[in-house]
């Protein structure tokens, strides 16, 4: 950044300050996603909330105009999200200005953010570098079909004690420490977990999140191990709204999720200002677990 931010802009004749996201009535952050036709339940708000920072764009009247928040993992690594900006305040060129106050935040940290088509140009200029497509897969799930567990595998649902070799599979993949994170999913998720030779190598997390549920993450070492972990949850919720967002745009656990009745609904696209977020590609070891899923597009 060129300079310390503004605190303060006009936008239709009424002056917007930077509030900090806490100090906001969560149903007004509620009614902002609403107004650009995100899923977010005032739930999915508080959530974030408890385990981000971030700030909104508050007017004299009341009205919030536009958000941002920020996951630090460690002291090198945060991820961007919920940058919801108003179509009043889209209007008047203040995205710019909402994150330029985040970026101050996060200052010397490596960032990463997955960015809606109307964003994208918003972070480029910003000195943000496209890295990969996420496919956001959604539906009324159907019964998927029975799928054979990979040879020596057993699957089973996630317990309290598993959290630490989840966490160290999840660092592996995600490439950033999510203990905490991880640690208050499992308390709001239903989990599933692949062991192989008495060692979890791969699990997956579901929950409630928009209008149904929500896999994600999932972390594996392949199609076969992601598919196993993934399977029970589309059999629980078939017939009801699921939702996973992937970087997988082929493949067998790509076919999978079209069989279980989650097409693409919409693609967005993976940031990174700084070091690069994701692994380069061919660099990535035969065996070492990968993200199948995100936790969802503001915490990937």
């Amino acid at each position: 950044m060129s300079g310390p931010t503004s605190e303060s802009r006009f936008v239709d004749s009424f002056e917007t300050r930077i509030s900090d996201i806490d100090s906001v009535d969560i149903d007004k952050l509620h009614a902002l996603s609403m107004s650009v036709a995100w899923p977010h339940r005032r739930e999915d708000w508080q959530f974030l909330r408890e385990f981000g920072q971030g700030i909104a764009a508050v007017d004299e009247i009341g009205r919030i105009l536009g958000s941002a928040m920020w996951f630090p993992y460690d002291g090198r690594f945060a991820t961007i999200g919920m940058v919801v900006t108003s179509p009043r305040l889209q209007a008047n060129g203040a995205g710019q200005w909402l994150m330029g106050h985040a970026l101050d935040q996060v200052a010397g940290r490596n960032l990463g953010l997955n960015a809606t088509r109307a964003a994208r140009r918003l972070y480029l200029s910003l000195g943000f570098v496209q890295e990969a497509p996420v496919l956001q897969c959604q539906g009324e799930a159907i019964l998927p079909p029975d799928v054979e567990l990979p040879p020596g595998a057993e699957v089973r649902g996630v317990e309290a004690d598993d959290l630490e070799a989840i966490a160290t599979l999840d660092r592996l993949a995600f490439g950033a420490d999510r203990r905490l994170l991880l640690s208050r999913l499992l308390a709001n998720s239903k989990g599933v977990v692949l062991i192989r030779a008495g060692r979890i190598e791969a699990f997956s997390l579901c929950r409630r999140f928009g209008r149904g549920h929500v896999i994600g993450p999932v972390v594996a070492g392949n199609d076969a191990d992601a598919i196993a972990v993934v399977h029970p949850h589309a059999i629980e919720h078939a017939g009801a709204f699921l939702r996973l967002d992937t970087r997988e745009k082929g493949g067998t656990f790509a076919d999978f999720l079209s069989r279980c009745g989650l097409p693409i609904f919409d693609i967005v696209t993976t940031m990174s200002l700084g070091d690069p977020w994701l692994p380069v590609p061919g660099r990535r070891g035969t065996h070492e677990p990968k993200t199948y899923a995100l936790v969802s597009q503001a915490l990937g």
